[in-house]
């Protein structure tokens, strides 16, 4: 079933190209926010043994676990990026490097969501050897072996889900969410987001989780108006 979420989202458009405009003044813009939570029976996450690196596992109070569906307080998902993928009206692309680190032998953050043609910087933060493999698809994907303290810089130029993994270290699975605007946020443990300084329109809201596919809302938005917009995910068990 996983597999067939990741090729349904390879082929996902993660926001249309929006023309870059100039920010939007303090007294018009506005505000989508809200929650992502699930209902039903979460999978339960898989142990990960560490004991090929030693020095990750000991970094480690209680084992890690697999994080392809984490979830948090009152019913929260976490890791799950939020994005108007229809409508923006601004969308100036970031110069600020997008950081995602190899910790403990993970990724971290498990999402790392980016504009188009925004810097990233991958940063081994271990003392050991990692490999990071970009598996895009209509991006350039490439596999470089990293060493430790060393950083790779590296930019998309079109929008995609991109899996990433370790062939050093097998367990380590992560995602790069490449869209096409500014106005998108990623979940944390409570599963709240807001998407801030939106101009007066109409948007489409998507949320992609990546084992739990999409989902789409449409909000109107007017001159500084905050409008509340929550996701529902629906889980079965293992």
């Amino acid at each position: 079933m996983r597999s067939q979420y990741i090729a349904a989202l390879a082929i996902v458009v993660l926001g249309r190209p929006a023309p870059v405009g100039r920010a939007v003044p303090p007294v018009t813009a506005g505000t989508v926010s809200g929650r992502v939570t699930f209902t039903g029976t979460p999978p339960r996450m898989k142990p990960v043994d560490m004991s090929k690196e030693p020095t990750c596992a000991a970094q480690h109070a209680t084992p890690a676990s697999t994080e392809n569906v984490v979830t948090g307080l009152r019913n929260a998902l976490q890791y799950v990026v939020v994005y108007v993928s229809d409508g923006d009206q601004a969308a100036v692309t970031d110069t600020d490097a997008v950081r995602f680190d190899l910790h403990g032998c993970q990724y971290v953050p498990h999402v790392a969501a980016m504009q188009v043609n925004q810097p990233l910087e991958i940063r081994n933060d271990d003392g050991v050897l990692h490999n990071v493999q970009v598996s895009a698809r209509v991006n350039r994907g490439w596999n470089r072996g990293q060493a430790p303290s060393t950083s790779i810089h590296a930019t998309f130029a079109k929008a995609e889900v991109i899996a990433v993994k370790c062939q050093e270290h097998p367990w380590m699975h992560g995602y790069f969410v490449v869209i096409n605007t500014s106005h998108y946020a990623v979940t944390g443990h409570d599963g709240a987001f807001s998407l801030q300084g939106l101009p007066p329109g109409t948007y489409t809201v998507t949320a992609w989780q990546e084992q739990l596919g999409t989902q789409s809302q449409v909000v109107t938005i007017r001159g500084g108006e905050t409008k509340a917009l929550n996701f529902v995910f629906r889980m079965t068990p293992n």
